[in-house]
Parts: C-alpha cells; structure tokens; sequence
C-alpha cells in the first residue's frame, strides 16, 4: 500500500497540512506508532512527519514556558519545575524518553493493554494549556480539557505554563525495573491560587481532582477518577492504592 508522506517545515504548514484530520496519521516519535504500523493494527494512508516542523523547541519568555509538541520526553528530565521532571525521569527507560515526544504523550489514546499519558498529570497540575490545530481551527485550553475531548482530530502544537511560586509534590506506584506504565500517579502543586492535582495511570485519560482541591480530603478522589482493569493492575487494587498516593502528595506539600 501507497502511503502519502507530508513533511512540514513550521507549525503553520503542518497545521495546514493536518486540516480537519480526515485520514491522516501524525507521526512524531514514533515509540507508540510503530508498533501498531508493525502489528498491522494500524494502516495509515496519510502521514504527517512533524520532525522539520519547528516544533521541537522549549522556550522561555518571562515566567511563561512553552514546549513545542516533538519537544523529547527526555528533554524534561532535568526541567526547573520538578513536578515535570520528576514525572518524566520514570517514564519508560531512557531510550525510549530519547525518542518519545510531549506531543505523542499528550495526545496518543489509550493502550489495549495499559493507560498511557503520564505527564498529563503533572502538565494539569501546573496548569498548563494546550495550543491545538484541527476542525474549527486553531485553539488554546487548559490540559484537562484538552485531554477529555476527542483527540483524534486534533494536532497538538505546544503546551505552556506560568511559572510562579509554588510547591510541588508527586507520588507514583510503579513495577520496579518493568519500564511499564504507572499503575498510578499524582501530581500536585500549591500556589497563590491554590491547589491542583492531576492523577493519571488509572483510566483512559489523566483527571483533574477538583473534589480533592476543594476538600482536602484524598478520599474525594474517587468522586473524580474512575479506575480501571488493565494488564498493568486492577481496578479495585487501584481504588485501594489511589486515596494513599494522594493523601502522600498532599502530605509532602505540608512539608515542603
């Protein structure tokens, strides 16, 4: 089969070339993608390679930072917001966080055998917003809301954040040396505006925990996140661990 290959040289071509959607795969690390082109569970007919895009930059203009979609994983490793870096040293292992992309990230659906997205947590908890392309045109909107709607249709160019001060807190259940996705983490942050928690590894999307915002009560998380089954744990077993980790994060923000 005859694949259509587009290679975008900015992030107004590739937004162009993107269009609607309508048929057309986006290509950025690949750590996700190629398995499914190699299983035969995905065919694409219309590729969007985004690596000449220009959208592999981090830049900083004041208090506000701005990563682009290719931005690597590995990239945020050693990021100033610890929150981030954090989240990002313990995904996978670092060959893949060499290739694996905030935009791939973000934006990819979740896995037949496990959730996948675990910066999202951290990006919800900083408050961050997504600057997307698709049907409709160009948006900007916080992540959590970038996250519940239909991604499929959807290029995501960059993501941004306000840096202030604040404090930061994570806590995460993981299968030691697996490299697997988290079985669940939290990410939480408290500054002049308060608190925010994101919680991923658990459904099919990261969540923002307003119910533990507002109460202080890690209980409450379960009014906002639905646990699921996958290979990586069961819902129930979740459901038990989840309220712990929260009530950790929340914890080490005290202490901090």
């Amino acid at each position: 089969m005859t694949v259509d290959v587009l290679f975008p040289t900015s992030a107004d071509e590739a937004a162009t070339q993107y269009g609607d959607g309508e048929g057309i795969t986006v290509f950025a690390g690949g750590t996700i993608l190629l398995p499914e082109i190699a299983s035969g569970r995905m065919l694409p007919e219309r590729a969007l390679l985004l690596h000449r895009s220009g959208l592999d930059k981090v830049a900083v203009d004041g208090d506000r930072v701005t990563i682009g979609a290719m931005v690597p994983v590995a990239s945020l490793t050693e990021s100033d917001d610890e929150v981030l870096a954090e989240i990002a040293r313990h995904i996978a292992d670092e060959e893949v966080r060499r290739n694996a992309t905030v935009g791939g990230n973000l934006s990819a659906p979740p896995g037949g055998d496990a959730q996948r997205g675990d910066l999202g947590a951290a990006l919800i908890a900083l408050g961050a917003q997504v600057r997307s392309a698709g049907a409709g045109g160009e948006r900007t909107e916080p992540v959590e809301d970038f996250l519940a709607a239909d991604r499929s249709r959807r290029l995501m160019l960059d993501v941004s954040y306000d840096r202030g001060d604040r404090r930061s807190a994570t806590a995460s259940l993981r299968r030691r040396h697996a490299h697997s996705y988290a079985i669940a983490t939290v990410a939480a942050c408290k500054g002049a505006d308060g608190i925010r928690i994101g919680v991923t590894g658990v459904g099919p999307t990261a969540i923002r925990c307003r119910s533990v915002e507002a109460s202080g009560n890690a209980d409450d998380v379960l009014k906002d996140v639905e646990p699921v089954d996958d290979a990586v744990a069961s819902a129930a077993y979740r459901r038990t661990v989840l309220p712990k980790l929260v009530r950790e994060a929340l914890d080490q923000l005290e202490r901090s």
